[in-house]
């Protein structure tokens, strides 16, 4: 057996493949059996993958800058206040909270305490998420299916685009991803010995995975129970009461912080923004649950939009449908292997066939195959707000997929001696003269064959969709895969010193794709709210979270009003009379029409772009930098001049906050620059009812809060007037002054005393 046979068809670690051994207690480990150790190479091949991981996601880590600022902002605020860290704050003076459960912000902002606020020590916790959860998906899949399907799902997983952006990044995906992976590695420990400390511990997991993302983490938890309750080799009932512990795992990881927030008065903690009505219980089931599901979700500006009697479509996550996961932005994120994890969950089933219970071939086939039928047909089909982004969830399970899969078949394509079968877990069957033994070799190589086929042919439909970037690299991945394809089905008849030579042509095509993307992903830098990996391509959402980087005309936006057609086009921007943030070069927005729920004009969109631009028809507008994604001030931030930030900075130790503007995101901004907390007044969306015009009023009149900055807010979808009510009034009652192109109100002089 040569070097490269030896890889695809090397066991497991010993004592895991195949039925597990008896036990006169159902709840110890199995000890493993005398049995073949991994091949040498197997460690030396991990570091080298982890070694490579570390290197794409570390390397220029720093490039972003502060990222998502709206998270860079409730960083700076739990390194300084363990207040703000503990609730999610987006300030140290903990006017609000950020819209998500605050785990991931925990290791961020410990680590922003050790090496002091930069971008690296922000972001490096994310990018040893991502490290660690291609370690420990290797660890999960080698255990029953050998190491080279391990180090198969762990590169696949660490070279999709998605997962290089999102471990590159300071959203709560990296360690939600993480926490998941290291679920389905309890899991599967579980299910080897009915062990009901490790089914408790994927409890426990999930439980801090709802405290990083909220219900996401839940989406995993039917498929990790009916994996367990099919195949744990113990009883029904047993395996009842277990599943129920772990329930309770769950409730008891998660509701102690749920139960914390809820339980003390509103008075003394930060108000919980993304809510209506200052309750984590209320966002959860509502603007982070069901109304993702729904669509319905007071205070937000519009979701994936579907629509009755099909299509969908919306501002932000395209159209509705079986199909999302392929179709324009989305599909560059995470789907070029997804085709190939589709077919080889049937193949592997297939060759699993009618096993006993307990079988691990089939068990882990489940166990992945539900990971991602489940979340992503949950993706395609939720009518909420929906990110392309949200899709790093999916990676895992088509990286385990792919890896299993694969060398099942390989494993199966090699002929036996008469009256034999090498099944699976390496015990032999299907006596001479069967039907599957007769084609089990051909049925192997032709699936292997028409996978890498499928898989080159949606790069080359991918690829095409960036016709601009690096055009040979379609033709050049469709050819070697399509040669490389024919060269699998005539495997067995060629020379063994070919094999690596077809093995390595197939494995470069097919991820040739995703590693140019993820290249790109890694060497660019990514702010806002709304990051895409790879370049931009035709029909995606662009950097403003539209179709082409812009909202098509006539478009409808939730609450009222119209975005109304916008001439020229392209995805470079130009002029958007009718909208903010054109293109991903940006443009001039000359004002936006239509507004939030209760009429009038939506105000104060700054710039937008991904390079940032002026934005003369707003309100409180000027000529402050905007980075990130569009629609300004909503999805970007606004960078302070020098000259502004030492006026902001002035005297700022004598006020609980610096300043107060409305947004997350434009409050981030003047925050980040000045290190002082900035009230983010109606949190993400500037439709929170926080603070109200009274409570607002009567801070100003304590002097608890220096400057309001009038660069803007955005209302959609319902949600509290009250940031509307504090501009209105703001104006009416205090001078403004223009510095660099900004409107600034001192609240310490009224218009009358000045």
């Amino acid at each position: 057996m040569d070097r490269t046979e030896s890889l695809l068809t090397a066991p497991a670690d010993p004592g895991v493949v195949g039925p597990p051994p008896p036990a006169t207690r159902p709840d110890q480990e199995h000890p493993p059996p005398a049995a073949r150790r991994s091949p040498a190479w197997t460690r030396p091949a991990l570091v080298v993958l982890l070694l490579a991981t570390g290197l794409l996601y570390i390397w220029g880590l720093g490039a972003s800058g502060w990222a998502n600022s709206f998270y860079a902002a409730a960083v700076q605020a739990g390194s300084v206040s363990w207040k703000a860290l503990f609730y999610g704050s987006s300030d140290a003076a903990n006017s609000i909270t950020v819209d998500k459960t605050p785990a991931s912000l925990w290791l961020m902002a410990l680590s922003v305490r050790i090496f002091g606020l930069n971008s690296w020590a922000m972001l490096i916790p994310q990018a040893l998420c991502g490290v660690a959860s291609v370690g420990v998906l290797y660890a999960t899949v080698k255990r029953w299916y050998g190491p080279a399907a391990g180090l198969i799902a762990g590169a696949v997983l660490a070279v999709t685009p998605v997962a290089t952006l999102m471990f590159r990044f300071n959203n709560p995906d990296a360690l939600l991803v993480l926490l998941l992976v290291a679920g389905a590695y309890a899991t599967v420990r579980a299910v080897e010995s009915a062990s009901t400390r490790w089914i408790m511990l994927v409890g426990v997991l999930v439980g801090f995975g709802f405290l990083t993302k909220m219900l996401q983490a839940f989406l995993v938890v039917p498929v990790f129970a009916g994996v367990y309750l099919l195949a744990a080799p113990t009883g029904l009932w047993r395996r009842v009461r277990q599943l129920l512990l772990a329930g309770l795992a769950v409730v008891v990881s998660a509701g102690w912080w749920v139960a914390i927030v809820e339980l003390v008065p509103a008075s003394a903690r930060p108000y919980i923004g993304g809510s209506q009505g200052n309750s984590i219980l209320e966002l959860t089931l509502g603007y982070n649950g069901l109304g993702r599901i729904t669509g319905d979700e007071v205070g937000s500006v519009g979701g994936g939009g579907g629509r009755p009697g099909g299509g969908g479509g919306g501002p932000f996550g395209g159209q509705t449908g079986l199909l999302r996961m392929f179709d324009g932005e989305i599909g560059g994120q995470i789907s070029w292997l997804l085709p190939a994890a589709l077919i080889l969950l049937v193949a592997g089933l297939l060759v699993a066939g009618r096993a006993a219970r307990t079988d691990r071939t089939r068990a882990g086939l489940l166990l992945w195959g539900g990971w991602l039928l489940v979340t992503g047909l949950i993706f395609s089909f939720m009518s909420g707000i929906f990110h392309a982004y949200y899709t790093v969830a999916l990676a895992p399970a088509v990286g385990a997929l792919v890896g299993i899969g694969v060398t099942l078949l390989w494993r199966q394509r090699r002929p036996l001696p008469a009256g034999t079968q090498e099944t699976p877990d390496g015990t032999l069957a299907y006596p001479e003269g069967t039907r599957w033994q007769r084609w089990r070799p051909l049925a192997a190589t032709a699936t292997l064959a028409g996978t890498l086929a499928v898989t080159v042919w949606w790069a080359w439909v991918l690829l095409g969709r960036s016709p601009d970037w690096y055009p040979w690299l379609r033709t050049t991945v469709l050819i070697a895969g399509l040669a490389g394809a024919a060269l699998i089905l005539l495997v067995n008849r060629l020379p063994r010193r070919l094999v690596p030579v077809v093995l390595g042509l197939g494995a470069a095509a097919a991820l040739a794709g995703p590693v140019a993307y993820a290249v790109q992903t890694a060497s660019t830098p990514h702010t806002g709210s709304i990051p895409s990996a790879g370049p931009n391509v035709a029909g995606g959402f662009g950097r403003g979270g539209f179709p082409g980087g812009r909202p098509p005309g006539g478009m409808e936006l939730p609450g009222g009003g119209q975005i109304p057609a916008l001439p020229g086009g392209g995805q470079n921007g130009g002029q958007a009379p009718g909208f903010p943030g054109d293109g991903q070069n940006g443009g001039q927005a000359q004002g936006f029409p239509g507004g939030g729920q209760n009429g009038g004009q939506a105000q104060g969109f700054p710039g937008g772009g991904r390079n940032g631009a002026q934005a003369p028809g707003s309100p409180g507008g000027g000529q402050g930098r905007s980075t990130g994604g569009g629609m300004g001030g909503l999805l970007d931030t606004r960078e302070p001049s020098a000259e502004l930030r030492e006026l902001l900075e002035r005297d700022s130790d004598n006020y609980t906050w610096g300043a107060a503007t409305v947004g997350s995101n434009n409050a981030s901004g003047y925050q980040l620059a000045t290190g002082d907390p900035v009230m983010a007044i109606g949190g993400f969306n500037g439709s929170d009812p926080s603070p109200t015009l009274a409570q607002f009023q009567r801070y100003v009149a304590d002097g608890e809060i220096h400057y309001f900055v009038g660069d803007g807010g955005f209302r959609a979808n319902g949600g509290s007037s009250a940031s509307q009510e504090i501009a209105a009034w703001v104006t009416e009652t205090f001078t403004a002054q223009t510095v660099d192109g900004v409107t600034v109100y001192d609240l310490s002089t009224e218009k009358d005393a000045a």
